[in-house]
């Protein structure tokens, strides 16, 4: 099997996660501490992923220069258009809605917040694919720990995000519709990372692996550690630094 092929495969396979989400938060009633409690997992295993394979992958291929300028301009771009988007309507995207001050908009409330949903889980997912095909750049073989970070991730950010989606009244064919287009955009991420970047110098390969761990990092701070806290606060720390440890787990295994 061509590593192009094997890029879209493993790209498809973590943006599949998104779906499975989508089909819990939308079809089932989900307790939302169970949410939070997997967000918070989610990100510790993140949290591990940048740190273990992303950043240190970025110095070790390019130096601190690379890595340190690459992760800001990351968490940089992200922040630059998270401000855009929540200008729009998008700023509660991965919320499920449980608390009237952050819930998602209805496109009668906020007129264009549904396309910013849309980009903004576009936002959300395309670094966390793209990091995926730069992987199989070393060595041919691809980043498990990356791979099923991003997925273990993605499944409670379609879940929450989706069952705030229904709380505001979209339909299931926009909901399934946009968390399918994004399932097909992290194929496409993934693919680009591997062709596109692959023809590029090392340094260059560094920092743009550095550029989409910032984003990625950007990203947990913004959108995901927020919405664990505010349903388990004081069960977080724990259920996060476990996250972090499985991730670091299979890293040195």
């Amino acid at each position: 099997m061509s590593e192009v092929v094997q890029a879209g495969g493993w790209g498809l396979l973590a943006g599949s996660a998104l779906l499975l989400g989508a089909v819990f938060g939308y079809g089932l009633r989900v307790p939302q501490k169970v949410i939070a409690l997997v967000m918070a997992f989610g990100a510790g295993v993140l949290l591990s992923a940048v740190s273990f394979e992303l950043v240190e992958e970025a110095y070790d291929e390019g130096g601190l220069g690379p890595a340190a300028v690459g992760t800001l301009a990351g968490a940089g771009a992200y922040t630059l258009g998270n401000v855009w988007l929540i200008r729009r309507g998008a700023r509660h995207r991965k919320r499920s809605g449980l608390h009237a001050g952050q819930a998602q908009p209805s496109e009668e409330a906020h007129s264009g917040s549904g396309l910013a949903l849309a980009l903004g889980a576009l936002l959300d997912g395309v670094p966390e694919s793209a990091v995926i095909g730069v992987s199989l750049l070393d060595g041919g073989a691809v980043s498990l720990v990356t791979v099923a970070a991003v997925f273990i991730s993605n499944v409670p950010e379609g879940l929450s995000s989706s069952a705030g989606m229904k709380k505001a009244g979209r339909t299931k064919g926009y909901v399934f519709g946009v968390w399918g287009a994004i399932a097909g955009a992290s194929t496409v991420s993934a693919v680009l990372g591997y062709t596109v970047v692959g023809s590029f110098s090392p340094a260059v390969v560094a920092a743009v692996t550095a550029v989409a761990a910032g984003a990625i990092l950007a990203m947990i701070a913004d959108t995901m550690i927020p919405e664990a806290f505010e349903e388990a606060h004081l069960a977080i720390g724990l259920v996060t630094v476990s996250g972090f440890l499985v991730s670091f787990a299979l890293s040195h295994t």
